[in-house]
């Protein structure tokens, strides 16, 4: 409040005076003279300014990411393993946090020509996203996986630094993920192509920023993403040296400052003629630049205008004699970059978890600062329930992607059984479909508990929903990733949904004494056999019901590790909570529509006539 020193002022300041050009210049001399302070007058705004949320140490608010690792890392690791994740998660809230903003302010941009007119196609970057690079090898993002100094645990600990990093990272989480999946190629095929494991291998791997390489993977052509076998037209020729020049056009290809990158193309034969889908495709190894620092015969056409992921390059990019590679047998191209696509899918579901748990983080610290009807909104249970539900929902997305990670860390080092490396090919398209999809539900609803501040981008807020949207697109949509579940059960002939029935109640069995949790693993029980009925009745049906059926699986294993981590002796009562929350809602939401009838051919029908109602060209159907 503030005081005026007489009626004259009072009634002007009331708007009860004539405000003639002498009277406002009396009253104004008046005010002078008496020292009376107005708010918003000249210069002054008013006193007020919204405290903004602040970011503490990602790892030692992380208790979801803390009792897992002390659930599962032996304890000759885990301490070295946390000391260095406690380091980093404060870098990641601070001097990495503040690369990321400038990655943001400066995105890429390219120089067709230089000042002569000569076609250099010139990717340049921010100085923050290429200090961004040298983090990513001192820090050991990709090197941790491959060094196996924490044997098994290497990959789990690993994904927890990229967990940390990624919502950071300013988007260059998404080279890493690339190079990553490269490295894991070449480590599987080293016997054949033992000159790679030198050539670029030791690099992918590399602690030292002027040696570590990043890798592309170049595989979306004009005609679509998913269908490869559809949609690839590049060509190789083969060279009288053994190596082959490309010539196609790839459309979409992220991080094009990278050092090399593995693309699928269809060798020419004698006649010049290929071979059309799946058997046709080899998988190449090329290098972006040759010897001399030019481009590898590489023009890039234009870099993509994004709604998201405006920090990272992606370009359209057409391969006109380009020197590559083969390093797949002939036709076995897509099984080759089967290792790729799983840590890219993986690096996916991490990133999705990652973003979750930084939304809820800040909104969480906004809570104790922010004041309205004159309360701060911690106080207030409506605002802390919408709260507690987004984190319920983070912390199974970040246990599902622990879990896989230490899967896939096992099956690294050829310690997995046959029934892990079944549930690892389940889960993996699994994870990947269901994290994207809760991400885009938590990390919308994080912005709205910022009320108008998490539309504004001077806060860096909407970036968080604008990139996390890519997450339900890249390395397979929904839809198509369930039904490459389906193909993991159908390839395995069910073992596949058999070990992950088996691994439920194995979990399950932790639990067998709590009463607390008796509910909640009941239902999560009856879920799974559920799930195992309707695919053994309903085979004709899961094509049909597959997004739902995927639904099902994701909830169901979710639940599972959601009550183990309850039952584990690190838990905590808001362990036994949020199982015991998560285990509230529709585990399986393909019997639920299955009672409607909604995989029936007259829900198809419907279906169709529903989206077409009204659709004014009838002539295309």
């Amino acid at each position: 409040m503030f005081r005026v020193g007489s009626r004259r002022v009072q009634r002007l300041v009331n708007g009860r005076l004539r405000n003639t050009a002498a009277e406002v210049q009396s009253v104004v001399q008046e005010l002078n003279s008496s020292n009376v302070s107005l708010p918003f007058s000249r210069a002054n705004i008013g006193p007020f300014f919204q405290d903004q949320p602040r970011l503490d140490n990602q790892f030692t608010q992380d208790i979801t990411l803390k009792t897992y690792l002390k659930r599962h890392v032996p304890k000759q690791f885990l301490a070295e393993i946390e000391t260095d994740l406690e380091l980093f998660g404060g870098r990641v809230a601070t001097d990495i946090y503040d690369l990321s903003l400038r990655c943001e302010r400066e995105p890429p941009y390219l120089e067709h020509f230089d000042a002569w007119g000569k076609r250099i196609d010139c990717l340049v970057t921010s100085p923050a996203w290429q200090k961004l690079h040298d983090i990513s090898a001192e820090e050991g993002l990709i090197a941790i996986a491959y060094e196996r100094k924490y044997a098994e645990w290497s990959r789990l600990y690993q994904m927890c630094k990229l967990y940390l990093f990624f919502p950071s990272s300013g988007l260059y989480s998404c080279p890493l993920a690339m190079t990553d999946g490269a490295a894991k190629i070449i480590e599987s095929i080293q016997d054949k192509t033992p000159w790679l494991m030198e050539r670029a291998y030791r690099r992918l791997t590399s602690r030292d920023p002027s040696q570590f390489w990043t890798s592309g993977q170049w595989m979306t052509e004009r005609k679509g993403g998913s269908d490869v076998a559809g949609g690839t037209e590049t060509v190789a020729k083969l060279q009288p040296d053994g190596s082959y020049t490309l010539h196609g056009y790839k459309w979409f290809s992220s991080a094009n400052d990278s050092d090399m990158a593995f693309t699928l193309a269809r060798p020419l034969d004698d006649d010049g003629s290929t071979i059309m889908g799946t058997k046709g495709l080899s998988l190449f190894y090329l290098e972006v630049n040759d010897e001399n620092g030019n481009l590898n015969n590489i023009e890039v056409q234009k870099l993509k205008n994004k709604l998201g992921t405006r920090q990272l390059p992606t370009a359209e990019l057409l391969l006109d004699g380009t020197k590559a590679f083969k390093v797949s047998e002939d036709g076995r191209g897509t099984a080759a970059i089967s290792n790729m696509l799983m840590l890219t899918r993986i690096h996916n579901t991490t990133g999705a978890a990652a973003s979750m748990r930084r939304i809820v983080n800040l909104a969480r610290d906004y809570s104790t600062r922010r004041q309205a009807f004159g309360n701060v909104l911690k106080n207030y249970p409506l605002h802390v329930q919408t709260l507690a539900r987004m984190e319920v929902e983070t912390r199974a997305a970040c246990l599902m992607t622990f879990e896989v990670s230490r899967l896939l860390g096992r099956e690294d080092v050829d310690v997995a059984s046959e029934h892990e490396k079944q549930l690892l090919r389940l889960l993996t398209p699994l994870a990947k479909l269901y994290t994207g999809k809760q991400c885009m539900e938590v990390v919308s609803e994080g912005l709205e508990s910022f009320g108008g501040q998490g539309y504004i981008e001077d806060t860096d807020l909407p970036k968080l929903l604008r990139d996390c949207q890519v997450l339900t697109i890249w390395e397979g949509t929904t839809n198509i990733l369930s039904l490459d579940v389906l193909r993991a059960i159908a390839k395995s002939k069910g073992k596949a949904l058999q070990s992950f029935h088996e691994d439920i109640e194995t979990k399950l069995a932790s639990a067998a004494d709590n009463g607390d949790l008796k509910t909640a693993a009941e239902k999560v029980r009856q879920a799974s056999g559920t799930i195992l009925q309707f695919a053994g009745k309903n085979a004709s049906s899961l094509e049909f019901a597959a997004r739902d059926f995927a639904y099902s699986l994701s909830r169901t294993y979710m639940g599972s590790l959601l009550i183990e981590q309850a039952a584990s002796s690190y838990a905590s009562e808001s362990d036994v909570y949020t199982a015991q929350r998560w285990c509230e809602k529709d585990l399986t939401p393909v019997s639920s529509h299955f009672s409607n009838s909604a995989y029936t051919q007259d829900a198809t029908d419907s279906n169709f006539s529903l989206v077409f109602d009204g659709y004014l060209h009838p002539s295309r159907l």
